[in-house]
């Protein structure tokens, strides 16, 4: 999606709201269906797509109208996890009763929703949340500690006739399982021993994907934001993962730069921003990052949003910030939303789940 999706999306006379436009959630919660024509197959009274993901994911979260999502997920829907696929609605109904007993005054805020029709019957959205509440329930990590906790989670979701059909969560797993005070290092070796009982272990690991041999990553295509933002932002985590040129940092991003990445990470600026990438790349030397889809939006005067979901794959080989080298693989997928003003990022929110990463290092074998 470059410069001729974004201009179709302008003229082809449909609103194109943003989550901050519609202002309080009250507001959201209570408008509505202005829109002539609605959306094929929803039920009338979603407007938009923004609207449908915000409304459904607060009954079901905060009215606790657990069985909505009868009505919301299609009935063999699949959720990817980083620790797993959840197969089918009726696991979503029961992660979700579990969670909501963990921590009952859960509140899901909605950050953002980033969003685009990919033809007349399927929608993508890439909805952005903050998690706040108080542990006063059992979690799969232990009993409860009575603690508040905030973490930020991303899903990606395709619609289709008023359902999610497939979706891609990711969670601040990491952060969440600190909040509550626990170790996460005693508990990734203590899961990864769990969930590798009954794993099939038979298959060969390749190199990974980022090298030709002997040769360097493939070339890099030259992009401009103002013509093709999909293909720019492909080349930034191409030009600065893949082939480590962290200069080029200056060029895609402001130097005033602000983000946000997995475990509570807070970047400020240039300087900040390099010295993490650095911290993946000493204990994983050989990291690549493949992009798995795009999804940018227009958002006022040169000004976007966009919505990135990446594969990491790396070989835990080198020092840092996961302890002793262990020569495990690590691969986990993660989203990245950007907001882009006159050619360059000026904010920046990352997740990808670091307690699967130690869990992966911990695997048996």
């Amino acid at each position: 999606m470059g410069k001729k999706q974004i201009d179709l999306d302008q003229e082809d006379g449909v609103e194109r709201p943003t989550l901050a436009s519609k202002g309080d959630i009250a507001r959201i919660l209570h408008e509505t269906n202005t829109h002539v024509g609605g959306m094929t197959g929803f039920d009338a009274e979603f407007k938009d797509i923004v609207d449908y993901i915000i409304k459904i994911t607060h009954r079901i979260w905060e009215e606790k109208a657990i069985g909505d999502i009868y009505r919301y997920y299609l009935h063999n829907a699949i959720i990817h996890t980083n620790s797993g696929d959840i197969y089918g609605r009726e696991q979503v109904v029961v992660s979700t009763i579990q969670s909501l007993a963990a921590f009952p005054d859960r509140r899901l805020y909605g950050d953002d929703v980033i969003w685009m029709r990919q033809d007349d019957e399927t929608y993508f959205s890439s909805h952005r949340i903050t998690h706040e509440g108080s542990n006063l329930g059992h979690t799969i990590y232990g009993d409860p500690t009575g603690r508040k906790v905030r973490y930020r989670a991303i899903a990606d979701c395709i619609m289709r006739e008023n359902r999610i059909v497939e979706e891609w969560l990711v969670r601040d797993e990491l952060l969440l399982i600190t909040q509550l005070g626990l170790d996460p290092h005693l508990l990734a070796r203590q899961f990864a021993e769990m969930e590798s009982l009954g794993a099939n272990r038979s298959g060969a690991l390749g190199e990974v994907n980022r090298l030709r041999g002997q040769l360097p990553p493939r070339d890099i295509e030259p992009s401009d934001p103002a013509e093709n933002l999909e293909a720019w932002l492909h080349n930034l985590f191409h030009e600065i993962w893949n082939w480590r040129m962290l200069n080029r940092v200056d060029a895609y991003f402001d130097e005033r730069i602000l983000a946000e990445s997995a475990s509570g990470r807070s970047l400020h600026g240039w300087g900040d921003y390099k010295a993490y990438i650095l911290s993946l790349l000493a204990p994983l030397p050989d990291l690549a990052i493949q992009v798995q889809h795009c999804c940018v939006m227009a958002d006022g005067e040169n000004t976007f949003r966009a919505a990135t979901r990446w594969e990491m794959q790396g070989t835990h080989t080198g020092p840092g910030i996961y302890g002793k080298p262990t020569g495990k693989r690590i691969n986990v997928f993660g989203i990245s939303h950007h907001l882009i003003q006159n050619g360059k990022i000026v904010r920046e929110w990352t997740l990808f789940d670091e307690f699967a990463v130690l869990k992966q290092l911990y695997a048996p074998g």
